[in-house]
């Protein structure tokens, strides 16, 4: 579709396509139609008009994903508000620093306790709290997202709507992407770039179906996948980490696109999901500053190849670290200057690109880089030989006084182990000194895995505290 040349017209044209009124938007424990996602968006909007929510006004959404989060972004748009995004499971104090940051004029939460799981479900209560204090948009973005690194400090990010309909469209010029009338497993989470553009704005310009699962249990997915006749699984790895370790010999016959998103993706799960399945695990490579920046999706370069730039992306290495080129500066508060000069954002993601295929490849941060006596060392290869261990499901790997990795394991292993098997394929300077085995690593609100040294601490001494009670 995406012929529309502005973002709220084509949403409009989306939404109010009555010749799609049967087709099937999006199955939950409920199936919803494309007829009651307009009845219920007109509802929401209406319900929001009564609350004051006009164009222009600024309203931070905290909904658990469903479909009740999804027609009231939806409604907000239509109504020209601006939208900012945050994450249920964010803790009181987090909300608080970023409502305080932001100033939206409304805050809308579903009136319970922050999630400790954010689990798909269908409908929920709206509550909507005015903010008198609040500040009406000054800016013509519609979308605001809040980026958390592995230090866990936010970054406020906007995306105006030529922004989120060039993206859209960029999608839509992606030859192995979801088509109209097929289904697609969204797991990736509904407040983040990939799983809302190139998840829900992408299907519902398409015609795709979208399905839902309440919570990422194994045999949950499987029959998913296969009593839905599911074409594609959008997620980050440890979605395919999960469903490669699923056992059995269901395997959905129309299976024929993984799509990983959000973090780099193991080689070894990239192996074991082609080996279950028959279907290789494709890269959707991006950053919420720039939206989608450069796609593999069907898995024809392993990891660290992330695919080629998307339709329209221009990308440049520079000092060894990947440059975007973007139209204006993507943040909208804090001190970012030095990421963002001369039009193009300074990823921090080390990059190669192959000089036949231009295929880019993702081999580390530069925040990653540290150097031990005189020596440089790159702690993302420490964590990629870890994650090789059988017995090693995830890795953190952070430098203080030496190196030390932070290990979620399946089963026994000793230090000795891995130990030997750094040996094996590490130099000496580069091996952990210390081993650590929390029952599970710390993530941002944003689900990245946390790499600062103090914070991992202080969530091991949590975890002996739970347990010692």
């Amino acid at each position: 579709m995406a012929s529309p040349t502005d973002f709220d017209s084509w949403l409009a044209a989306c939404l109010s396509d009555t010749d799609r009124d049967a087709e099937l938007w999006a199955h939950g424990e409920q199936e919803v139609t494309r007829e009651r996602l307009r009845y219920e968006t007109g509802r929401a909007a209406g319900r929001l008009a009564a609350h004051g929510i006009r164009a222009g006004s600024t309203v931070a959404v905290q909904l658990p994903p469903g479909f009740t989060l999804l027609w009231s972004v939806f409604a907000l748009w239509s109504s020209g508000a601006q939208v900012m995004l945050l994450d249920p499971r964010l803790t009181r104090a987090e909300t608080t620093r970023l409502i305080e940051v932001c100033e939206p004029q409304f805050h809308l939460t579903s009136g319970e306790e922050p999630l400790r799981v954010a689990a798909f479900r269908d409908e929920c209560e709206v509550v909507v709290e005015s903010r008198p204090q609040g500040r009406a948009a000054t800016t013509g973005h519609r979308l605001v997202q809040f980026s958390s690194g592995s230090t866990g400090l936010p970054k406020v990010i906007g995306r105006t709507g030529k922004s989120l309909l060039a993206e859209i469209d960029r999608f839509a010029h992606l030859a192995d992407m979801p088509r109209p009338g097929e289904s697609v497993l969204l797991l990736s989470s509904l407040v983040h770039s990939f799983g809302l553009i190139g998840g829900v704005l992408h299907a519902l310009n398409t015609g795709v179906a979208l399905h839902f699962a309440r919570r990422p249990h194994r045999n949950e997915l499987l029959r998913i996948l296969v009593d839905r006749h599911v074409a594609a699984v959008f997620g980050v790895p440890a979605h395919f980490d999960l469903l490669s370790r699923i056992e059995g010999p269901a395997v959905p016959a129309t299976l024929r696109l993984a799509v990983s998103g959000g973090e780099i993706l193991p080689a070894e799960i990239y192996q074991r999901f082609e080996e279950r399945y028959g279907v290789r695990i494709g890269q959707a490579y991006g950053m919420t500053e720039t939206g989608i920046i450069a796609t593999d999706l069907t898995g024809a370069y392993p990891p660290p190849a992330v695919g080629v730039p998307a339709p329209g992306v221009r990308t440049v290495i520079k000092d060894g670290t990947l440059r975007v080129s973007l139209p204006e500066n993507p943040y909208l508060h804090g001190d970012h200057e030095s990421r963002f000069v001369g039009g193009w954002l300074n990823t921090h993601d080390l990059s190669t690109a192959g000089p036949d295929t231009g295929v880019l490849e993702i081999t580390g941060r530069v925040d990653s880089v540290v150097a031990i006596g005189g020596l440089k060392v790159d702690l993302t290869e420490v964590e990629s030989v870890l994650t090789s261990h059988a017995a090693v499901t995830e890795a953190v790997v952070v430098y203080g006084d030496a190196i030390e990795a932070h290990l979620v394991v399946s089963g026994r292993v000793s230090n000795a182990e891995l130990l030997a098997w750094c040996r094996e394929q590490l130099s000496p300077y580069k091996i952990p000194k210390a081993f650590h085995f929390p029952a599970v690593l710390p993530r941002t609100s944003n689900g990245k895995l946390i790499r600062n040294r103090e914070l991992l601490h202080a969530a091991r001494e949590r975890q002996r505290q739970v347990v010692a009670r």
